[in-house]
């Protein structure tokens, strides 16, 4: 996969497109791109998708705060994507000014004049341009003036959830990450860097990377503790999570903090970076009454994990 932030430089036989934000790349969006790669094979042309970044959430006005929060990052995007098959991808820089282009606009002066291109794959719900005005009946008007093909791909479903961005939202903010695993097709995924914690964990015999996030807009699942694959270097462990405040040992309510205890682990990772893949959430945050009932807890938790671990495919 070849990627292109700069469209002056951009070059592709016969472009096959898809467009979209594709936050969470995802089973629905993988459907997608199997008709995509399929099309450029038939027309004799090259797969592209062509996306955007800064994600428009971040640049146009919303009244919803948890609306900024992604489900991946630019890196992680690029990642799912280059395991595709796609042959391109265009990241395309988003701005106010872009946003006010019209569709039609948008469909002249960017996709025919500066990608060249031939045909058009968009999922059931696609929209584009200013106030997302463009819909399939206009685009398939804009197809035949510009002449290029367009075809429209149906919703797609799992155990009757709409496989959708939003949709799988939902699902890592209610904590249910391995619902949410089923409709991406992989493990939920942050990224963060080691930080000096208070040790709390060392001190309970369950010792805990404290992880800071390396993006303040990754969407985090609700508090809670869950089992998670680490990945740390080239190599995965095995360990546990929690998301919280942690109301039995600390005194302050407002601090939430990542931390995880990686099975058959022990090195000093301070400053390190690790990626962690959710499995599945174990249980809530729980406040006990005192410190022995947590460590026996504790160590329900890790059984727990590792059997939820030895019997997850992904």
């Amino acid at each position: 996969m070849k990627t292109w932030t700069n469209l002056s430089d951009f070059k592709a036989k016969n472009p096959i497109l898809t467009i979209g934000t594709f936050d969470g790349v995802h089973l629905g969006h993988n459907e997608v791109l199997k008709t995509l790669i399929s099309k450029a094979n038939e027309l004799n042309g090259e797969s592209v998708v062509f996306t955007f970044w800064p994600h428009p959430k971040h640049i146009l006005p919303s009244k919803d705060s948890f609306q900024l929060f992604l489900l991946n990052n630019l890196e992680e995007k690029i990642e799912l994507l280059s395991k595709t098959g796609i042959d391109h991808l265009i990241i395309f820089p988003f701005s106010i000014e872009f946003s006010n282009l019209s569709s039609c606009e948008f469909i002249e002066q960017i996709l025919v004049k500066q990608v060249g291109i031939k045909a058009l794959i968009v999922g059931h719900d696609h929209h584009f341009g200013h106030n997302r005005e463009g819909n399939f009946e206009f685009l398939k008007t804009c197809s035949l003036n510009y002449n290029f093909q367009v075809e429209q791909l149906p919703e797609f479903s799992i155990e009757q959830d709409k496989i959708s961005s939003t949709t799988i939202r939902n699902f890592i903010l209610n904590g249910n990450v391995s619902q949410a695993n089923k409709l991406l097709g992989y493990s939920y995924i942050i990224s963060g860097i080691v930080g000096e914690g208070k040790k709390h964990g060392k001190n309970l015999g369950f010792p805990t990377a404290n992880v800071e996030l390396n993006d303040n807009f990754k969407l985090l699942p609700k508090t809670g503790v869950f089992a998670v694959r680490v990945k740390y270097k080239s190599n995965y462990y095995g360990g546990m999570l929690s998301i919280g405040t942690n109301p039995t040992i600390s005194k302050d309510n407002n601090i939430k903090t990542i931390e995880v205890n990686i099975f058959d682990f022990d090195k000093n990772i301070y400053g390190e970076k690790l990626r962690i893949e959710f499995v599945a959430k174990m249980r809530d945050e729980i406040r006990f009454e005192n410190i022995q009932l947590l460590i026996k807890q504790l160590e329900k938790d890790k059984t727990m994990a590792l059997s939820i671990l030895k019997n997850t495919s992904f």
